[in-house]
């Protein structure tokens, strides 16, 4: 469905029909996919952009959270008034039946589960001091006594892996079955039925969850928060505190990172604006760094089952995936481990299970590419293992089993060059120089290829954005969507800048504020495609306008450099606009979605060193080759699959939550102590795009992308480690205690 809305003033577009023809294939302003720098860039280095915990208001009050000191029970008393004489302490606030108990999942539009009375983890933020200085609040909070009556929680997963629960569905089914997975390995010539395992992790972003709350004279309030959904957000917030989602407003300008960690609202939110509240003054909450291990979201460990049954010529004819989560007693999110399992290699008998091990510790959520970067680990690992028993190269037995069309949906894909990413990868990589595992050999060193496929599910998300061009030429575009390091800022701008002629430096981007028109945010990889699509309808209806005043037909009009051309005349496009021209655009799901499967794909390329006398490993070098639909910006894309590999660097290498089993408190709650890769652990990485346009995805043709570069990176990873000594590790992190048992005498 496409249409001008009634009040001729919005351009919507249902993706119901393929989009084959876009105005960014012109290239006429000649901005579109080329690597600028990010138009955010100067003010984030100079110190100029406004970070959720630097807005100044004056009579600010410093609030500091207070977390459980126990794992499972409640709360019976809090003394407040043993750090109320504390000079500078101005109150002591909670509320048992309102303050959030965990944080709330992406995209929801109610609260999470609130009353923190009951303890159902160590660190639950259970009240917020209020002081005059951030260091009179923290000190105060730290001498704040509280009671509670222990109960017996459940912290060990292996200890309770007997209960494990089959959860609601989530991101996918907790359950799949198509055909007969145990009749198919029992016929097979050849099997693999193995056992992977990967910890809890952390999201790690550099900021801090962080919110100040101030409450307006109409009773309203403003919420300057670190959030990656502002529309969504608010409505969670809403519901927690009793609003209509029209009486709040979270800005949320500049985010230092989430990676899933700040797609819904988390304690501090509701802590800051209940105190608020009561208080009469505007309040500060930022969460310590143990706090927000503590009180976010961890990515669940998980337990994988992975089946695999070929035949000699490495056809598979089942895969297996069966998978144990873990997430807080009464708490339906599941990691969808099984996820890229389900398009990415064919099989008639496939079997994908997620099942809940109930466990008293921080609540399981989403982290950057929730279910395949942990889940691609099991399944890549295992296809490796099919490989070196059936004596078979890796990339011609990912290349045997690509599929047509999906294998369990049976419709075609939207557009897939999986095969071509790793025939590419493998020619710029080198991989015909490849050993046979534990043969070559360097000094100390054991030195090893891996390769790994890459999939993420391609999602377009209910956006909009305004976008208004000024007499003087210049324009606005505005939109709750936010920029959390992806490039969201310069990415828009590119869009506005290539359809309406107006250079990008003229171009003033309004983002993360939920007075502007709704977005889906930045989650799940969907930003550039969902929000982008609804500044190319703003614009597109734009330039119906610029060709009316202009008295041409559209096709015949050429907007470049400012200025408006056609019919032999040319005019600064600032004179066809009078008192206001501005347009919403708005994109929305359709059939699109149920009709094609849609995912960006791509090919992971690692080569290891193992120390045989140590077992250090180091990480050589690194390539990944993607297609995701069009590259709206070479740099910003680029950068997002450099970090997505870093991340599996980390989740190969290093990147380990660990609680102590006995009472649910986390043992390395900190970024001391909590691995992720440094620059001495990341050796060159390189990014290579496929050409590519999905004229199914949305109308620019983009896919996701934020996410792609972690899928398969760790097991790219773990598979060079093999190949260099001959040793399979099937729990993650590869850590050297694993590796020296098994290295291979000197």
């Amino acid at each position: 469905m496409f249409g001008f809305g009634s009040d001729d003033k919005t351009n919507s577009l249902t993706m119901d029909l393929p989009h084959p023809h876009s105005l960014l294939d012109t290239g006429v302003q000649g901005v579109i996919s080329r690597p600028l720098d990010r138009v955010d860039g100067p003010k984030k280095v100079s110190g100029a952009a406004t970070y959720a915990a630097e807005y100044r208001f004056d009579d600010l009050a410093y609030g500091v959270l207070v977390g459980a000191t126990i794992g499972a029970g409640k709360v019976v008393k809090i003394d407040a008034d043993a750090i109320r004489a504390i000079p500078g302490v101005i109150d002591v606030v909670t509320d048992f039946d309102s303050f959030i108990r965990v944080a709330a999942q992406g995209g929801e539009t109610s609260a999470p589960t609130q009353g923190v009375k009951e303890i159902t983890s160590v660190g639950q933020i259970v009240a917020i001091v209020l002081a005059e200085s951030f260091e009179v609040a923290r000190d105060a909070a730290q001498r704040l006594p509280i009671g509670y009556e222990a109960s017996k929680g459940a912290y060990n997963f292996d200890g309770h892996r007997d209960e494990a629960v089959k959860p609601p569905p989530g991101a996918t089914e907790p359950h799949s079955k198509h055909g007969d997975v145990d009749q198919a390995m029992a016929d097979a010539p050849v099997t693999i039925d193995v056992t992977y395992t990967t910890p809890s992790q952390n999201s790690a972003a550099m900021e801090p969850h962080a919110s100040t709350a101030v409450w307006e004279e109409d009773g309203s309030l403003t919420l300057y928060g670190a959030y990656q959904m502002p529309t969504s957000d608010a409505s969670q917030l809403a519901d927690a505190l009793g609003l209509s989602a029209k009486q709040v407003r979270i800005v949320a300008r500049y985010i230092g990172g989430g990676f899933g960690s700040k797609l819904g609202i988390a304690p501090e939110s509701v802590a800051a604006a209940i105190a608020a509240r009561k208080i009469g003054r505007p309040v500060k909450a930022v969460m310590a760094r143990q706090q927000v291990f503590e009180a976010t979201v961890r990515r669940s460990n998980t337990e994988q089952r992975v089946r695999l049954a070929a035949g000699r010529d490495g056809k598979l004819t089942a895969i297996g995936h069966e998978s144990l989560c873990s997430n807080q007693p009464g708490e339906g999110y599941f990691e969808p481990v099984g996820i890229g399992t389900h398009m990415l290699y064919g099989g008639e008998n496939r079997l994908i299970t997620h099942d809940n091990v109930p466990l008293n510790l921080v609540l399981s959520g989403s982290m950057r590419a929730p279910g395949e970067a942990v889940g691609m680990l099991g399944l890549e690992c295992a296809m490796d293992e099919l490989a070196e028993t059936l004596d078979m190269d890796p990339i011609a037995l990912r290349k045997v089993n690509d599929p047509a069309q999906d294998p369990e949906k049976q419709v075609p894909y939207s557009s897939r060059q999986l095969a071509r990413c790793l025939d590419q990868g493998a020619a710029k990589f080198g991989w015909d120089q490849r050993a046979k595992a534990g043969t070559r050999r360097e000094g100390e060193w054991l030195i090893g290829m891996g390769v790994a496929s890459a999939v993420r599910g391609n999602m377009l998300m209910e956006s909009s954005a305004e976008v208004e061009i000024h007499p003087d030429g210049s324009a606005t575009v505005s939109s709750a969507m936010t920029d959390i390091g992806t490039g969201s800022y310069t990415i828009l701008a590119q869009i506005a800048s290539e359809i309406l002629g107006i250079p990008v430096d003229r171009i003033t981007m309004a983002l993360g504020d939920t007075n502007a028109p709704p977005a889906a945010g930045s989650g799940g990889s969907w930003g550039a495609g969902s929000s982008g699509s609804a500044v190319y309808l703003a614009c597109e209806m734009l330039r119906s306008k610029l060709a009316e005043a202009m008295g041409v037909a559209e096709d015949a009009l050429t907007l470049k450099d400012g200025h408006a051309i056609g019919d032999n005349r040319s005019r600064p496009i600032g004179e066809l606009v009078g008192d206001r021209l501005a347009a919403t655009g708005t994109i929305k799901p359709g059939k699109q979605e149920k009709e094609t499967s849609q995912a960006s794909y791509g090919a992971h390329f690692a080569e290891v060193a193992v120390n045989a006398v140590t077992g250090e490993t180091r990480v050589r070098r690194m390539l990944g080759v993607f297609a995701a639909g069009r590259i709206l910006n070479a740099k910003t894309a680029r950068s997002q699959c450099l970090g997505g590999m870093t991340f599996g660097i980390g989740t190969a290498l290093t990147e380990d939550l660990i609680h102590d089993t006995r009472s649910g408190k986390m043992v390395n709650r900190d970024l001391a102590e909590y691995h992720v890769p440094v620059n001495a652990d990341v050796p060159q990485l390189d990014v290579h795009f496929l050409d590519e346009r999905d004229i199914h995805a949305n109308p620019i043709h983009a896919k996701g992308i934020g996410e792609l570069g972690i899928s398969g990176a760790a097991a790219a990873v773990a598979n060079a480690i093999y190949n260099a000594c001959g040793v399979r590790i099937r729990g993650f992190p590869v850590t050297l205690d694993k590796l020296l048992p098994e290295l291979p005498a000197m």
